[in-house]
């Protein structure tokens, strides 16, 4: 509708125009345009997801401050564990060393008592085998030695015998030799014929 009908109108039906269109205009100007609505959605967006990330950034801090906390706390424990535990394990280590240690010096000391007293006992034996040995050696090479003399002695004896013997019976038949002879010349002389002189 143009201005031009609006004055050819009566004047009741202007004002009741005019108070039907009077609200519509001012209800035309009230309504937010779609580009003051998409304005102002985004800004609510915006100052939603503001909200939200920072409410989220507060969320995440408390939760690394929390989960720092609760690190720190278990690296604590985890640490006091390790150094309580490897304490343990040193003196365990500790006591089964020193008594290792003991129990090998006491058994060596037992074997080298041992070894030292069967030394001995076989020295002792040996020793004494040794002195019977040299002693029976002694006493049978002085047997043979004086068997040997006696033997010896005893050859001589019998040699000398011996040649006395030879000799007698040399002596004998040289004389019973010599007796025979003469006898047979003073035989042989009888029997010749005398010689004139």
């Amino acid at each position: 509708m143009n201005m031009l009908n609006i004055r050819l109108l009566p004047a009741a039906l202007v004002l009741a125009v005019a108070s039907v269109c009077v609200p519509a205009g001012a209800q035309t100007a009230a309504t937010p345009s779609t580009t003051e609505k998409v304005e102002d959605a985004s800004k609510k967006a915006w100052d939603a997801t503001k909200s939200g990330t920072e409410k989220a950034v507060d969320a995440t801090k408390e939760g690394s401050v929390k989960a720092y906390d609760a690190t720190k706390k278990g690296t604590v424990k985890a640490y006091d564990a390790t150094k309580e535990g490897t304490v343990k394990a040193y003196d365990a280590t500790k006591s089964g060393t020193k008594k290792a240690y003991n129990s090998t010096k006491s058994g060596t000391k037992k074997a080298w008592n041992k070894t030292k007293s069967t030394t001995a006992k076989g020295w002792d034996a040996t020793k004494s085998t040794t002195a019977k040995g040299w002693d029976a050696t002694k006493s049978g090479t002085s047997k043979a030695v004086d068997a040997t003399k006696s033997g010896t002695s005893k050859a001589v004896d019998a040699t000398g015998n011996a040649l006395d013997a030879t000799g007698k019976a040399v002596s004998n038949a040289g004389t019973a030799a010599a007796d025979a002879t003469r006898k047979v010349g003073d035989k042989i002389g009888s029997e010749l014929p005398a010689q004139k002189p």
